[in-house]
């Protein structure tokens, strides 16, 4: 059976064409989920940036501070980008933080390019099929965010050649 869109549709309960069983099913989504973690490692050294074309990296994010974009933002970054970015955007393991002077420098239009095109070589897939005031959007919750502050205690040039405290 064909669907209007011209993709052939499977009854339920079908095993289809492609022999894709509750465990295939299972698999091919667990091996979604391992891309996606490998696509958060993207953007970590920054090499996307030397990519970007002049003209993006002058795009302006026309939702940038306006506070009902940056609640949409928190919800479309909840339910496509914190599994690999996390809730707070600080990264998990190796994936990458959002909150890094790098990400938070870079121009609103880098980031669009960044979300549209992603960066398959370091692991960020392209979100091209989000509509693009979705990812405006998510852009400007991310800039809300700021840079981390780290949790413990600097390290100052005067601290590090005092050596311990006793």
């Amino acid at each position: 059976m064909s669907a209007p869109n011209g993709f052939k549709t499977v009854a339920k309960g079908s095993s289809g064409a492609h022999g894709k069983t509750g465990k295939g099913v299972a698999f091919t989504r667990m091996l979604a989920g391992v891309l996606a973690v490998i696509a958060c490692m993207a953007a970590a050294n920054g090499s996307w940036l030397k990519h970007v074309p002049r003209k993006d990296r002058a795009r302006v994010n026309p939702y940038a501070g306006q506070p009902d974009a940056i609640a949409a933002g928190a919800k479309l970054f909840a339910d496509h980008c914190a599994t690999c970015h996390g809730d707070d955007a600080l990264g998990r393991g190796k994936r990458p933080t959002l909150r890094s002077e790098r990400v938070q420098d870079a121009t609103d239009g880098e980031l669009a390019w960044l979300l549209r095109n992603g960066n398959l070589p370091r692991g960020m897939p392209s979100w091209s099929m989000m509509p693009e005031p979705s990812r405006w959007q998510v852009i400007a919750y991310v800039k809300s965010l700021g840079p981390s502050v780290p949790s413990g205690p600097r390290r100052t040039a005067t601290s590090s050649r005092q050596g311990p405290s006793r």
